[in-house]
């Protein structure tokens, strides 16, 4: 039977929480998964992962997202459809009847740290009904290996999370059953009515989305970020789905992180202590360092189909959701970054999933057009990422490529990020792994091959001085040529058998752009808005031919 683990100092007491049956204090991964078939919490699967389902919430759900407006932060969040606001009287009453829930029922706890640089490291506790929720927080924040450490544990921000416990709208004030809420004056998030483990790693990154910024002068990402053998580092902007965790995981090159880091004046540091992929169809051969993980003994597998009776996973199956993921410790790829910091980056590439099929699949951007398309967002959604979408891709803007996380008004990244950008001169990059030959439902998904070449091109300097052509509409400069990669695809207007069609598609895409970007127009300079697309009639369109410096 798994110990109950050290009683802390710093106790239950300062949440409020009393009169509990059982408190389980750090558990290890071991007597977590004994906790888990104990509790008949999931199935353990063919050689050593748990399998887990989440129920009826298989995604995030980005409606029933709230922030306390209180004094200390009401000036500095950027309130909004993103940021909508919960009243102080509304949550004491939430949390009142969550205390009350939890009388008499056991509790799992992880005391951990968000952020691998301890000068810009924040102590967090998560709280959780549930022994896998547990091993979740285990594996994806960053553990305190000092056994005294842990005794003096002093949260600085504390995740309470009951998925059990249902709100109820008429009395609590929430959109659903479903409530994540943030109290930045209490330094607690309450998560409850959704057992799916995304909203406890997305509430931590909303936090730290807000305090580094303000208080530590760094800047925070939503993205994945690896390093060379030249100790050259690189980070990946994309929202889920984009490509993010599999191009960063690279057995050329060592992964500092592969979903949140934050660009100090010392360089990049990971927010998180272990990764969490999306495992719907992985291919062992296209993803090898990924798919490996979905064999490891303490990699937690969400609704992933698994037979009952052999205990053989079907990464294929996605009967209950496209979203299926996997949680792993970042020490299960091999070529991890131990200490989870790389130095300033050499390259910045934002990846976005084209589902109109009319973006190049790898272009060089100025830093005025970086700069425009890290604001814009750009990518598709796809499908089972969030509740209520379509198994449709749909296309969509979400700012810094993160905007359900960006607590802070999007002007505060994007200038960190242009003063990033020069002071290290870096080169920027878009990579479209979404769509070619036509959108969705006419043409095909990049394949990965290509778009690993076209990464590794970049990263080992290839693309430097090759000459490239000039979109007409959206000014990115396009290689001629990219080692490995057949040259008739680099162009996404050749691709496609009606030259017309994607020219009416591209200009629909381009105006798109421009009418998202009038929110963004008073607080950006001359030079970003001049990298705006410019729709052309299709009889003009000609491409340019130019160096890259």
């Amino acid at each position: 039977m798994p110990k109950k683990g050290l009683k802390h100092k710093v106790g239950l007491g300062q949440h409020g929480i009393k009169n509990v049956k059982e408190i389980y204090w750090n558990l290890t991964t071991a007597q977590l998964y004994e906790k888990i078939v104990e509790n008949k919490e999931g199935m353990l699967a063919h050689m050593g992962p748990v399998c887990i389902e989440t129920g009826q919430h298989t995604g995030r759900a980005p409606n029933d997202k709230f922030i306390v407006k209180e004094s200390s932060s009401e000036e500095n969040v950027w309130w909004g459809k993103v940021n909508r606001p919960f009243t102080v009287d509304q949550f004491e009453a939430l949390y009142s009847r969550v205390l009350a829930y939890l009388q008499g029922r056991d509790l799992y706890i992880q005391d951990c740290c968000a952020g691998a640089d301890p000068d810009h490291q924040l102590h967090i506790r998560v709280i959780t009904q549930h022994a896998w929720h547990s091993l979740f927080a285990r594996n994806m924040f960053i553990q305190i290996k000092d056994p005294e450490k842990l005794e003096t544990h002093d949260p600085g921000f504390t995740i309470i999370h009951v998925p059990d416990f249902q709100a109820v709208p008429e009395i609590d004030g929430t959109n659903s059953e479903v409530f994540v809420v943030v109290d930045y004056g209490r330094q607690l998030v309450l998560i409850g009515g959704t057992s799916y483990a995304g909203e406890i790693k997305k509430s931590v990154f909303s936090v730290l989305n807000y305090l580094l910024p303000q208080k530590h002068n760094v800047m925070s990402m939503h993205c994945s970020a690896n390093i060379g053998a030249n100790d050259e580092s690189a980070i990946f902007f994309g929202l889920s789905g984009t490509g993010k965790t599999t191009l960063s995981a690279d057995p050329d090159r060592q992964l500092i992180g592969d979903d949140e880091h934050g660009w100090s004046d010392k360089g990049v540091f990971n927010f998180e202590g272990g990764c969490y992929a999306k495992v719907i169809r992985l291919s062992e051969q296209a993803e090898p360092e990924i798919f490996a993980c979905t064999r490891r003994f303490g990699t937690i597998l969400e609704n992933v189909m698994i037979d009952p009776d052999t205990r053989r996973l079907d990464l294929d199956n996605a009967s209950l959701t496209e979203n299926t993921r996997a949680s792993y410790p970042i020490s299960h790829i091999a070529n991890a970054v131990p200490s989870g910091m790389g130095g300033h980056p050499k390259h910045v590439i934002m990846l976005t999933c084209d589902a109109y099929g009319v973006m190049p699949p790898v272009s060089r951007m100025t830093p005025e057009q970086a700069m425009y398309h890290f604001i814009s967002g750009y990518t598709a959604k796809v499908a089972g990422t969030e509740k209520g979408l379509s198994r449709e891709p749909s296309a969509i803007f979400s700012t810094c490529f993160g905007a359900p996380f960006m607590t802070l008004h999007p002007s505060v990244y994007a200038n960190m990020l242009g003063k990033k950008i020069a002071e290290h001169k870096v080169s920027c990059w878009l990579v479209n792994t979404g769509w070619t030959g036509g959108p969705y439902g006419v043409g095909n998904r990049m394949e990965i091959a290509h778009t690993r070449a076209m990464i590794h091109a970049i990263l080992d300097g290839s693309l430097n001085n090759v000459e490239t052509e000039a979109d007409p509409i959206f000014g990115l400069h396009i290689p001629k040529s990219v080692p490995n990669v057949p040259d008739d695809v680099l162009n996404p207007r050749n691709t496609w058998k009606k030259k017309n069609e994607y020219d009416k598609k591209a200009q629909e895409l381009a105006a798109q752009f421009i009418e998202n970007f009038k929110q963004y127009e008073q607080g950006v300079s001359k030079e970003i808005l001049s990298a705006s697309p410019s729709p052309t009639p299709a009889s003009k369109i000609k491409g340019t031919v130019r160096k890259i410096k």
